[in-house]
């Protein structure tokens, strides 16, 4: 189960989520079923975020989006962007490993 987000920070706002992600993400690291969580920027335009996640499978998804920390981040990060971010979610269909 993979999830690919997107948010767009306010002005001003970007160092404070790339702050706030690298906080919230050693709080996910433990998580036995977030395989792979990473927060990515966007080259042209920097105030463009995606995150690549990727679960175990559904019930690790849904453990982690009603862990505390995801409840507490959220709150943080709806102040720093705008609207909600846009959420993708995709089953893997090939890979390689590197």
């Amino acid at each position: 189960m993979v999830v690919i987000a997107k948010i767009k920070a306010k002005s001003g706002k970007e160092e404070e989520i790339e702050k706030a992600f690298k906080e919230f993400l050693k709080k996910v690291e433990p998580e036995e079923g977030t395989l792979v969580y990473e927060v990515h920027r966007d080259h042209k335009d920097p105030s463009i975020f995606i995150t690549y996640e990727k679960y175990r499978d559904k019930d690790a998804l849904n453990f982690h989006g009603a862990t505390t920390h995801v409840q507490e981040f959220f709150g943080v990060l709806m102040q720093l962007v705008y609207g909600a971010p846009s959420l993708n979610f995709y089953d893997e269909v090939a890979r390689i490993r590197g």
